[in-house]
């Protein structure tokens, strides 16, 4: 998504804008990702950015994802503006200009796409040398770069304008005025780019130290990865003394934030969180833990893990996998490997809650059995279900697989395919939530969540309950 600043109707009236768009792919295909950028064409100033990771795809198609997005955003400050598009690629812009056909099926819908944004009258193409494009070219690397690292890229963080103004003011003689090197009195989106330019090279300079780092960034939309939106790191820690609570509460004990944050300890080990796909007993909201019947995913099941996969697979991002050990999950996470090239490591203590004498039993079944150990259940997290395990129990498990696979996988992105509780769990630590938060998180069948595991001990929660790969 782009940001964007307001504007009073008197100056969207008979404006001109410049859109610069590029799109890139490392591969071609393969990992690619689109930059764009609003210019006022009065006076230089950068109105919007955007810029999005695509998963696999061609430059070609990366260029028009960008065009589409430059477009669309300037249509967002004002649908009635003149715009005037520039682009290193050629063939985007002959085709545009209706100079080229359009004979590759992939770039027909995408140049309709673009066509429909804005009357033909009101838009022209020009193409420019890739040195003139840097600013949408600097946009798409990030997107890339940051889908890379299994995030979404966010114009909080991005210095890509900056980047571009000091290029520009570096390249033209002492004395000289440029308009867009400075940016107009009141530029708030140069003044923001100078301070996290400033803040990137406090981070790039300083040591590693203790705390939370804390991201002021945000991001858009849900894809099947891990990205997300950011906020301030919180979570758990990886002490050895104490329970679970204990340790994520630790950990979390006032940390510096936003720019008293020390400096960034590099990449995060972020856990993509899969739970596993339909079974015979979802649809009917029946107690499945690890101590029942082990049920196989059901048809539909098996199709869900199949979009994940899919899904998984257009990101490009997952490094390693690794999945409870009950049935459900393994073969959740083999549909998903096999589709990532990638081998399935099972860990024991990702498996679900033993529900003991409520497995396979419906939640209004086990009130009727047995009120009172029912409502010691809901109210604390040491009850266990008759014959069963707490939650309290799983936190201690599901805690030490967390400290362990954050150690094994330092910098990378994993996924786990595991269950509810271990899922939530996980979440919950992250936030440094009470207990009783369990029961207010909502997981559907084959659902992606995200949890990023700084060195500081740290935690960011990125994604919940995320299952656009399904419609």
């Amino acid at each position: 998504m782009p940001s964007e600043r307001d504007f009073s109707e008197r100056e969207l009236s008979e404006r001109e804008f410049i859109v610069e768009a590029d799109g890139g792919s490392r591969g071609n295909p393969g990992p690619a990702g689109y930059g764009a950028v609003v210019i006022d064409a009065a006076t230089g100033e950068t109105l919007a950015e955007a810029a999005e990771y695509i998963g696999v795809a061609t430059n070609n198609v990366a260029e028009y994802k960008g065009l589409v997005a430059g477009l669309r955003a300037a249509h967002q400050l004002d649908p009635a503006a003149s715009v005037h598009v520039r682009m290193d690629s050629k063939l985007v812009v002959e085709q545009m200009s209706g100079r080229w056909k359009i004979k590759h099926p992939d770039m027909k819908p995408l140049a309709a796409e673009a066509a429909g944004v804005y009357p033909s009258s009101r838009v022209t193409y020009e193409w420019i040398p890739r040195a003139q494009n840097k600013h949408a070219d600097r946009l798409a690397n990030e997107a890339m770069d940051a889908g890379k690292r299994g995030e979404r890229w966010s114009p909080s963080e991005s210095t890509a304008d900056l980047d571009t103004r000091a290029a520009r003011a570096a390249a033209e003689p002492v004395g000289s005025v440029s308009v867009g090197t400075v940016g107009p009195p009141g530029d708030a989106v140069a003044g923001a780019a100078r301070v996290r330019a400033g803040l990137a090279a406090t981070r790039a300079g300083a040591g590693a130290g203790a705390g939370a780092g804390a991201d002021t960034g945000t991001s858009t939309g849900a894809g099947a990865g891990a990205d997300a939106s950011t906020g301030a790191r919180t979570g758990a820690g990886a002490d050895e003394a104490g329970g679970a609570d204990a340790r994520a509460a630790r950990s979390a004990a006032v940390p510096p934030v936003g720019w008293a944050a020390p400096a960034d300890l590099g990449a995060p080990a972020t856990f993509v969180l899969l739970r596993h796909g339909e079974t015979p007993l979802t649809p009917e909201k029946r107690f499945s833990g690890s101590g029942g019947s082990d049920p196989s995913l059901s048809d539909v099941g098996r199709a869900q893990a199949e979009r994940a996969a899919a899904a998984f697979a257009a990101r490009g991002t997952i490094q390693a996998v690794v999945s409870s050990p009950l049935r459900r999950c393994q073969e959740t996470a083999r549909i998903v490997a096999a589709r990532l090239g990638l081998d399935v490591h099972l860990d024991e203590d990702l498996r679900e809650t033993d529900f003991g004498a409520w497995e396979g039993l419906t939640f209004g079944e086990v009130r009727e059995r047995g009120p009172r150990e029912l409502n010691a259940w809901l109210a604390s997290p040491d009850a266990a279900p008759p014959g069963g395990e707490s939650f309290a129990a799983v936190a201690d498990r599901v805690a030490a697989a967390r400290d362990r696979l954050a150690a094994a996988h330092a910098g990378r992105t994993v996924l786990l395919v595991t269950h509810v509780t271990p899922i939530k769990t996980l979440v919950r630590l992250a936030l440094g939530a009470p207990p009783e938060s369990l029961f207010r998180m909502e997981l559907a069948a084959a659902s992606v969540s995200a949890v990023a595991y700084y060195s500081d001990g740290n935690a960011s929660v990125r994604l919940l309950n995320d299952t656009s790969h399904l419609r």
